[in-house]
């Protein structure tokens, strides 16, 4: 196998996650894992100076984000020892100081601080994902759907609160609501029709307005909402997929981002009507997801910017000047980034006859030809591979395998439409999506069709197993990690939103038993035909451990081998959860790919 780059110093270059400029702007907090683990630092704008903050208190994964205090002077992180995301909230001032503030054995997403210091916070410690205020020491539950809320956020003045929710039987809908802060008197404001997914990220500094989501046109779209008028402009042209993200501070605009061939451009509205793409260079750009987070000044935001050969940079962007300047440049030890390898954005026919965006590493030479080739699937499944940098594609072509990545129906970043069709078909026509890209892959005559493997994660790993045991034929190889097995045995251990996640794909587990067991890998398990490895975190609480366990239960009973010259491999990762962005976990999972796919479906060095 091609060496590639040194699979520890790639695995452990340093990472950044959730910028979030404090109030005043003097200071950036970050995520950081420069230690090896993941902690809390903060960053000086002016001089790009870092300073650890926290040691061991925040979680090692940084899967959720955190937020600052109004006054500036702490931060509210979650809290999670075990990867299990049964989230406490905790305080952690600028010199370190730590103070728990929710605990709880339920899981606690905190979405806003009021400017008198009480919190908003999501969990589940009732019959679903429900809205909590923490106020001095007292916490009180303000919502009660049966389906889980999504979000909320405090108006300026601290006396309301916006939401998303859904009261209907349409299990596709979801409306903005807006209430009294203590949960009183909610109004539905009806931002777009029934069935349609409506969403509220922010308020306008007045406290008049909000800023919304809608995809009634089928694609997603920004708009305003005047609550004294009780309408909503729109502002996203038809032809555009965008997302907003937050009121400029001054109130004249918003910022959004805007999804095209798999790239995301960021966008500047004025609420007059005019806008502008950022000026960057083609990838995925994002601000910091909420509020004055992406302001540094009135004129200057927070921007982080990635490419798929380029490891995301953190950037301050001057609304004035379209000038730039990097506050946190990437990071790549002693590698060389001119070995990277770029990706090409394609689209090939599924069977039916539907285009499907996709991502092609073409390794070069980093490997002989034909290549051995990877299918790397998305989790979600309303999830999308974009043109940034991804770690693990990277890792693979630089060891000389192709890589295809499949936007299959069901992916985010095309409309409505596009991501509701795997709806009721869950395991169904996505999957013939992923085989008819393959196949695709399989035809370039640089590819060697006898040598494809396929890998994910999450929804990913059900894909997985999903592909190996119904396409045995399309693959050498394949890896699931923390994967999905048995739709109805997940069903009866999911958290109370994952069920009404599991029912808006698949419908009521009673009613449509016969399609969660149809569509269930682990009533397949004879047609495995080729190597499997099987890689699942412990402490995981969306797959849980017992999905693995089923699957290699099943394959033992039918007969298969587990181990190094067996059918399957099987490899419990003990204190994980859900995949993780932990330098360990991560080392572990990539010693795990590339010692199977070594003995299994090797890579050749290209010739001198």
């Amino acid at each position: 196998m091609p060496d590639g780059y040194p699979l520890e110093e790639l695995a452990s270059l340093p990472s950044f996650y959730h910028p979030a400029a404090s109030p005043s702007g003097d200071a950036v907090a970050v995520y950081y894992d420069g230690t090896g683990r993941n902690e809390l630092y903060l960053l000086d704008p002016d001089t790009g100076g870092m300073r650890q903050v926290s040691d061991g208190a925040v979680p090692r994964d940084a899967r959720y984000p955190f937020r600052w205090a109004p006054s500036g002077e702490r931060l509210y992180v979650h809290a999670d020892e075990q990867g299990d995301e049964q989230n406490d909230i905790r305080a952690i001032d600028r010199e370190g100081s730590v103070e728990p503030v929710v605990e709880n054995d339920s899981q606690c997403l905190l979405t806003d601080v009021s400017d008198d210091g009480r919190l908003l916070f999501l969990s589940d410690a009732g019959d679903q994902l429900n809205l909590y205020e923490h106020d001095q020491g007292t916490t009180t539950q303000l919502t009660e759907y049966r389906l889980p809320v999504r979000g909320g956020r405090y108006s300026p003045d601290g006396e309301r609160i916006a939401y998303p929710a859904n009261e209907t039987d349409d299990l596709d809908n979801r409306d903005v609501y807006v209430a009294s802060a203590d949960g009183s008197d909610p109004r539905n404001l009806e931002v777009g029709e029934a069935g349609a997914e409506a969403g509220v990220v922010d308020w306008h500094p007045d406290g008049d307005r909000l800023l919304v989501s809608d995809n009634t046109t089928d694609r997603p779209r920004c708009g305003v909402y005047d609550l004294e008028a009780d309408a909503v402009t729109w502002y996203t042209a038809p032809e555009h997929v965008e997302s907003p993200t937050a009121f400029l501070p001054d109130g004249s605009g918003f910022l959004a981002t805007r999804t095209r061939d798999c790239a995301v451009v960021p966008v500047v509205y004025d609420l007059d009507g005019g806008s502008r793409e950022l000026d960057l260079p083609e990838g995925v750009a994002s601000f910091p997801g909420y509020g004055d987070a992406a302001a540094l000044s009135s004129s200057e935001l927070l921007l982080t910017q990635t490419t798929p050969t380029q490891r995301p940079a953190l950037l301050a962007y001057d609304l004035a000047s379209g000038e730039r300047r990097t506050l946190l440049a990437p990071e790549y030890g002693d590698l060389d980034p001119a070995g990277f390898v770029d990706c090409e954005f394609a689209t090939f026919d599924s069977h039916d006859g539907t285009e499907i965006e996709a991502l092609v590493y073409d390794p070069g030479e980093h490997g002989e030809r034909p290549a051995p080739a990877v299918v790397k699937v998305h989790g979600g499944p309303a999830g999308q591979d974009r043109r940034r940098f991804d770690l693990l594609a990277q890792f693979l072509a630089t060891r000389g395998y192709a890589v295809l990545q499949v936007n299959y129906r069901g992916s985010t970043g095309r409309g409505r439409a596009f991501k509701n069709a795997i709806k009721n078909d869950w395991g169904g026509a996505e999957q013939e999506d992923i085989a008819a890209g393959v196949r695709w892959l399989a035809a370039k005559g640089w590819v060697d069709e006898e040598q494809i493997a396929v890998f994910g994660g999450s929804y990913g790993g059900y894909s997985a197993y999903w592909q190996m045991v119904t396409y045995p034929e399309l693959y050498a190889a394949g890896v699931a990690q923390v994967g999905i097995t048995d739709l109805a045995a997940l069903y009866e251990e999911s958290m109370p939103h994952f069920k009404a996640t599991l029912e808006e794909y698949l419908g009521d587990p009673e009613e449509n038993a016969a399609l969660y067991r149809e569509r269930s890998p682990v009533e397949y398990v004879e047609n495995l035909s080729a190597p499997l490895s099987i890689v699942h975190g412990v402490n995981d609480p969306r797959c849980p451990i017992s999905q693995a366990r089923l699957f290699r239960d099943a394959l033992e009973d039918a007969g298969f081998e587990a181990g190094e010259q067996g059918e399957f491999e099987y490899n419990e990762l003990g204190a994980e959860g859900h995949g993780s962005t932990d330098v360990d976990n991560k080392l572990r999972t990539f010693r795990i790919l590339a010692d199977f796919l070594e003995r299994r479906m090797p890579a050749r060095a290209a010739p001198e």
